[in-house]
Protein backbone atom coordinates (compact mmCIF):
# COMPACT_ATOMS: atom_id res chain seq x y z
CA UNK A 1 0.00 0.00 0.00
CA UNK A 2 3.08 2.40 1.22
CA UNK A 3 4.71 1.10 -2.05
CA UNK A 4 1.73 2.23 -4.59
CA UNK A 5 1.44 5.30 -2.68
CA UNK A 6 5.48 6.10 -3.61
CA UNK A 7 4.40 5.14 -6.95
CA UNK A 8 1.65 7.46 -7.09
CA UNK A 9 3.23 10.41 -5.75
CA UNK A 10 6.30 10.21 -7.81
CA UNK A 11 4.09 10.08 -11.29
CA UNK A 12 1.66 12.78 -10.03
CA UNK A 13 5.26 14.83 -9.06
CA UNK A 14 6.73 14.34 -12.44
CA UNK A 15 3.35 15.27 -14.53
CA UNK A 16 3.20 18.28 -12.31
CA UNK A 17 6.84 19.41 -13.48
CA UNK A 18 6.23 18.28 -16.94
CA UNK A 19 3.66 20.88 -16.94
CA UNK A 20 5.37 23.56 -15.59
CA UNK A 21 8.19 23.35 -18.08
CA UNK A 22 5.64 23.26 -20.08
CA UNK A 23 4.27 26.39 -19.68
CA UNK A 24 7.49 28.31 -18.87
CA UNK A 25 9.04 27.07 -22.18
CA UNK A 26 5.39 28.68 -23.40
CA UNK A 27 5.25 31.78 -21.57
CA UNK A 28 8.90 33.10 -22.80
CA UNK A 29 9.66 36.30 -22.39
CA UNK A 30 6.22 37.51 -20.80
CA UNK A 31 6.04 39.05 -17.63
CA UNK A 32 3.66 38.70 -15.44
CA UNK A 33 1.49 41.56 -14.29
CA UNK A 34 -0.46 40.63 -11.45
CA UNK A 35 0.73 39.02 -7.96
CA UNK A 36 -1.88 36.77 -7.48
CA UNK A 37 -2.77 38.20 -3.84
CA UNK A 38 -3.62 42.08 -4.06
CA UNK A 39 -4.85 44.37 -6.45
CA UNK A 40 -0.98 46.45 -6.12
CA UNK A 41 -0.57 48.00 -9.21
CA UNK A 42 -4.39 47.65 -10.24
CA UNK A 43 -6.98 50.62 -9.90
CA UNK A 44 -11.06 49.71 -9.77
CA UNK A 45 -13.35 52.08 -11.07
CA UNK A 46 -17.18 52.42 -9.39
CA UNK A 47 -18.36 49.28 -7.59
CA UNK A 48 -15.53 47.83 -6.08
CA UNK A 49 -17.24 45.10 -4.02
CA UNK A 50 -17.43 43.63 -7.48
CA UNK A 51 -14.59 42.75 -7.06
CA UNK A 52 -12.44 39.94 -4.75
CA UNK A 53 -9.45 37.85 -4.66
CA UNK A 54 -9.92 33.89 -3.76
CA UNK A 55 -7.53 31.77 -3.76
CA UNK A 56 -5.41 33.60 -6.25
CA UNK A 57 -7.79 34.22 -8.55
CA UNK A 58 -9.01 37.48 -9.19
CA UNK A 59 -13.00 37.07 -8.88
CA UNK A 60 -15.73 38.90 -10.74
CA UNK A 61 -19.36 40.00 -9.46
CA UNK A 62 -21.48 42.34 -9.04
CA UNK A 63 -22.23 46.19 -10.39
CA UNK A 64 -20.10 47.20 -13.47
CA UNK A 65 -16.78 47.76 -12.76
CA UNK A 66 -13.58 47.88 -14.35
CA UNK A 67 -10.09 46.65 -12.98
CA UNK A 68 -7.24 48.96 -14.67
CA UNK A 69 -4.10 48.04 -14.76
CA UNK A 70 -1.99 51.10 -13.67
CA UNK A 71 1.74 49.93 -12.36
CA UNK A 72 3.45 50.46 -15.76
CA UNK A 73 3.75 53.96 -16.68
CA UNK A 74 4.68 53.18 -20.31
CA UNK A 75 1.43 52.93 -22.41
CA UNK A 76 1.20 49.19 -24.22
CA UNK A 77 0.92 49.52 -28.15
CA UNK A 78 2.50 46.39 -29.72
CA UNK A 79 2.02 43.12 -27.52
CA UNK A 80 1.19 40.05 -26.53
CA UNK A 81 -1.19 39.26 -23.33
CA UNK A 82 -2.16 36.05 -21.69
CA UNK A 83 -4.80 35.81 -19.19
CA UNK A 84 -6.01 32.41 -17.73
CA UNK A 85 -9.87 32.84 -17.59
CA UNK A 86 -13.03 30.74 -16.05
CA UNK A 87 -16.61 31.40 -16.31
CA UNK A 88 -19.37 30.24 -14.54
CA UNK A 89 -22.86 29.02 -16.35
CA UNK A 90 -24.90 32.13 -18.10
CA UNK A 91 -21.70 34.40 -17.42
CA UNK A 92 -20.12 37.72 -19.18
CA UNK A 93 -16.74 40.21 -18.79
CA UNK A 94 -14.21 41.03 -21.31
CA UNK A 95 -10.33 41.73 -21.21
CA UNK A 96 -10.08 45.68 -22.56
CA UNK A 97 -6.45 46.73 -24.40
CA UNK A 98 -5.39 50.04 -25.66
CA UNK A 99 -7.56 51.85 -23.27
CA UNK A 100 -7.30 54.17 -19.90
CA UNK A 101 -8.47 54.64 -16.74
CA UNK A 102 -12.24 56.10 -16.39
CA UNK A 103 -13.38 56.48 -12.95
CA UNK A 104 -16.92 54.94 -14.26
CA UNK A 105 -18.78 53.77 -17.38
CA UNK A 106 -18.13 51.20 -19.60
CA UNK A 107 -14.56 52.18 -20.91
CA UNK A 108 -14.51 54.09 -24.17
CA UNK A 109 -11.00 53.90 -25.08
CA UNK A 110 -9.46 50.57 -26.94
CA UNK A 111 -11.08 47.48 -27.80
CA UNK A 112 -12.79 44.46 -25.21
CA UNK A 113 -11.94 40.95 -26.07
CA UNK A 114 -15.40 39.15 -25.02
CA UNK A 115 -15.58 36.61 -22.20
CA UNK A 116 -18.47 34.58 -23.23
CA UNK A 117 -19.12 31.36 -23.22
CA UNK A 118 -23.39 30.95 -22.39
CA UNK A 119 -24.41 34.40 -21.72
CA UNK A 120 -27.93 34.51 -23.38
CA UNK A 121 -28.35 38.25 -23.99
CA UNK A 122 -25.37 38.61 -26.11
CA UNK A 123 -24.81 36.85 -29.28
CA UNK A 124 -20.76 37.78 -29.04
CA UNK A 125 -19.06 35.00 -27.93
CA UNK A 126 -15.24 34.83 -26.35
CA UNK A 127 -12.60 35.86 -28.19
CA UNK A 128 -15.34 38.39 -30.13
CA UNK A 129 -12.82 41.82 -30.54
CA UNK A 130 -16.34 43.08 -29.78
CA UNK A 131 -18.33 45.25 -32.28
CA UNK A 132 -15.54 44.65 -34.17
CA UNK A 133 -14.67 41.09 -35.53
CA UNK A 134 -17.39 38.76 -33.74
CA UNK A 135 -17.21 35.59 -32.33
CA UNK A 136 -20.57 33.71 -32.55
CA UNK A 137 -19.59 30.12 -31.45
CA UNK A 138 -18.09 29.68 -27.92
CA UNK A 139 -14.48 28.72 -28.23
CA UNK A 140 -14.48 27.61 -24.73
CA UNK A 141 -16.61 25.99 -21.85
CA UNK A 142 -18.31 27.36 -18.60
CA UNK A 143 -16.29 25.49 -15.21
CA UNK A 144 -12.88 25.25 -17.11
CA UNK A 145 -10.08 26.95 -16.96
CA UNK A 146 -8.97 28.39 -20.83
CA UNK A 147 -5.85 30.90 -22.02
CA UNK A 148 -6.76 34.08 -23.79
CA UNK A 149 -3.83 35.20 -25.97
CA UNK A 150 -4.09 38.88 -27.66
CA UNK A 151 -1.39 39.66 -30.26
CA UNK A 152 -1.18 43.32 -31.65
CA UNK A 153 1.59 44.26 -34.07
CA UNK A 154 0.83 47.77 -35.46
CA UNK A 155 -2.50 47.43 -37.23
CA UNK A 156 -3.10 43.56 -36.91
CA UNK A 157 -4.80 42.16 -33.95
CA UNK A 158 -5.15 38.54 -33.86
CA UNK A 159 -7.28 36.75 -30.43
CA UNK A 160 -6.40 33.08 -29.83
CA UNK A 161 -8.29 30.79 -27.09
CA UNK A 162 -6.40 27.77 -25.67
CA UNK A 163 -4.11 28.42 -29.20
CA UNK A 164 -6.71 28.26 -31.35
CA UNK A 165 -7.12 31.64 -33.87
CA UNK A 166 -10.47 32.95 -33.33
CA UNK A 167 -9.93 36.72 -34.63
CA UNK A 168 -7.43 37.82 -37.20
CA UNK A 169 -8.02 41.26 -37.95
CA UNK A 170 -5.96 44.27 -39.37
CA UNK A 171 -7.70 47.97 -39.53
CA UNK A 172 -7.71 49.29 -42.29
CA UNK A 173 -5.40 52.12 -42.89
CA UNK A 174 -8.51 55.12 -43.56
CA UNK A 175 -10.03 53.61 -39.98
CA UNK A 176 -11.47 56.77 -37.72
CA UNK A 177 -12.09 56.08 -34.23
CA UNK A 178 -15.54 56.05 -32.86
CA UNK A 179 -17.45 58.35 -30.72
CA UNK A 180 -18.67 56.55 -28.05
CA UNK A 181 -16.28 53.60 -28.56
CA UNK A 182 -12.78 54.45 -30.03
CA UNK A 183 -12.38 50.48 -31.22
CA UNK A 184 -9.35 52.18 -32.55
CA UNK A 185 -5.60 50.84 -32.75
CA UNK A 186 -3.59 53.22 -30.74
CA UNK A 187 -1.76 52.29 -27.19
CA UNK A 188 -2.77 52.45 -23.41
CA UNK A 189 -2.78 50.02 -20.81
CA UNK A 190 -5.24 46.72 -19.60
CA UNK A 191 -8.62 46.26 -17.86
CA UNK A 192 -10.68 43.44 -16.85
CA UNK A 193 -14.38 43.49 -16.63
CA UNK A 194 -17.36 42.81 -14.18
CA UNK A 195 -20.33 42.58 -16.33
CA UNK A 196 -23.47 42.34 -14.22
CA UNK A 197 -24.40 40.74 -10.63
CA UNK A 198 -25.66 37.68 -12.64
CA UNK A 199 -22.05 36.99 -13.61
CA UNK A 200 -19.37 35.17 -12.23
CA UNK A 201 -15.86 34.99 -13.80
CA UNK A 202 -12.21 34.19 -12.40
CA UNK A 203 -9.08 35.75 -13.77
CA UNK A 204 -5.64 34.48 -13.34
CA UNK A 205 -1.75 33.88 -14.47
CA UNK A 206 -2.13 37.43 -16.05
CA UNK A 207 1.53 37.74 -18.35
CA UNK A 208 2.33 40.33 -21.25
CA UNK A 209 5.30 40.93 -23.41
CA UNK A 210 6.15 44.25 -25.21
CA UNK A 211 6.97 43.62 -28.96
CA UNK A 212 7.69 47.52 -29.54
Amino acid sequence: MTFSRSLFTIAALAVCCLGANTHAADDKGFVTIWDGKTFNGWKISENPESWSIVDGTIKSNGQRSHLFYTADEKPFKDFELKVDVMTQANSNAGIYFHTKFQPEGWPKYGFEAQVNNSYNKDPRKTGSLYAVKDVLEAPAKDDEWFTEHIIVKGKHVTIKINDKVVVDYTEPDDHKPGEDFTRHVDEGTFALQAHDPGSTVYFKNIRVKRLD
